[in-house]
C-alpha cells in the first residue's frame, strides 16, 4: 500500500520496534520484531516476527511487554527466520524511538549468531524519533504521541507492532510541528547522530588523540590501544572485558583485532602491529 511520508527517502526506511527478554543487546534474545518499511516509491510492507528465545523469560520483562513463555513456545527461532529478516532489512536505513541504543544493537547480534556479519547498523542512515523529540520535548514514546498526534496509546503501549505505529506516526507529526528540520534521512542522521572524525567507533569509546588510538572512557581513558596490546596481563585482561562486552560491535572489533595484534588506521581499515 502507499502511505504519505514528509522525510524525502532515497533508500527504504524501516521504522521498526523490539520485545526482547531483557536489555542487554548481547546476552537477550527478541521475542517480537515489527518492522514497517516505506519504500522510495511510497509503498509499504509491514511484518511482525513472533520468535522463540530459546531461553527462559524473566518475569520482570514478561511484566512489560506481555509474552509468555507459552505464547513463544511453538514460535519459530531467530536463526529459522534471519535470512528473511535480513533481506527485509537490507538496504534499507534505519528508523525507530531510541533505535541505536538498544533496537539496531540486539538485531545486529542476533545476525551475527547466525552467522550474518553485513547487517552493520553503525554504517546505516539512522532516523530515531526519539533523539528529535528529547531535542525538542524531552519525555517518551507515549507523551510524544499525545504531543504531536493528539493521541493515546492506551493499553497498546509496550506491544512492539503498536510501538512501530506510534513511532512512524510521531516522526510524521515531528516533521510537521518543526519545519525547518531537514526532510532528507541522510541529513537527519548527520543531524542527530554527529559522527566525531576522532572518533574510532561509532560511539567514540575508541578516539584518535596524537596520531595513537586511546580509550575514551572509563578508569584507562586517555590509555594508548599500543600500550594495552604491550600489557600482556592487565592490559589484555581490559581488552577481553570489551570484547565480551554488551558494547556495539564496532566497538568490541577495536579489542578483537588488538588481540591478534591488528590496530585500527585513520583510513578505517587494519594494519599489524
Amino acid at each position: 500500500m502507499k502511505t504519505e511520508f514528509p522525510i524525502a527517502l532515497k533508500r527504504p526506511l524501516v521504522v521498526f520496534d523490539i520485545e526482547a527478554t531483557g536489555l542487554s543487546p548481547r546476552a537477550d534474545r527478541i521475542l517480537e520484531l515489527a518492522a514497517l518499511r516505506l519504500n522510495p516509491d511510497g509503498t509499504r510492507d509491514d511484518r511482525v516476527w513472533l520468535l522463540n528465545p530459546e531461553m527462559k523469560i524473566p518475569v520482570e520483562s514478561i511484566a512489560i511487554h506481555g509474552i509468555t513463555d507459552a505464547e513463544v513456545a511453538g514460535c519459530p527461532t531467530f536463526a529459522d527466520k534471519a535470512l528473511e529478516i535480513y533481506s527485509f532489512f537490507e538496504g534499507c536505513d534505519l528508523g525507530g524511538f531510541a533505535v541505536g541504543y538498544f533496537d539496531a544493537q540486539i538485531l545486529n547480534e542476533e545476525f551475527l549468531r547466525c552467522g550474518i556479519k553485513t547487517f552493520h547498523p553503525e554504517a546505516r542512515a539512522m532516523v530515531d524519533a526519539q533523539k528529535i523529540y528529547h531535542k525538542r520535548e524531552p519525555r517518551d514514546l507515549t507523551a510524544a504521541l499525545k504531543f504531536y498526534c493528539g493521541k493515546d496509546l492506551g493499553d497498546a503501549a509496550h506491544g512492539a507492532l503498536a510501538d512501530a505505529e506510534a513511532t512512524l506516526e510521531v516522526l510524521a507529526g515531528e516533521m510537521e510541528r518543526y519545519p525547518d528540520l531537514p526532510r532528507d534521512v541522510d541529513a537527519l542522521d548527520k543531524l542527530f547522530n554527529p559522527v566525531d572524525p576522532l572518533n574510532v567507533d561509532r560511539m567514540g569509546k575508541w578516539r584518535w588523540v596524537n596520531g595513537e588510538v586511546t580509550v575514551n572512557f572509563g578508569k584507562k581513558k586517555g590509555t594508548k590501544l599500543s600500550d594495552l596490546m604491550a600489557d600482556r596481563l592487565d592490559g589484555h585482561s581490559f581488552l577481553k572485558w570489551i570484547a565480551r562486552s554488551d558494547m556495539p560491535e564496532d566497538t568490541r572489533a577495536v579489542a578483537e583485532n588488538a588481540l591478534r595484534g591488528y590496530l585500527p588506521t585513520l583510513g578505517g581499515g587494519t594494519k599489524q602491529a
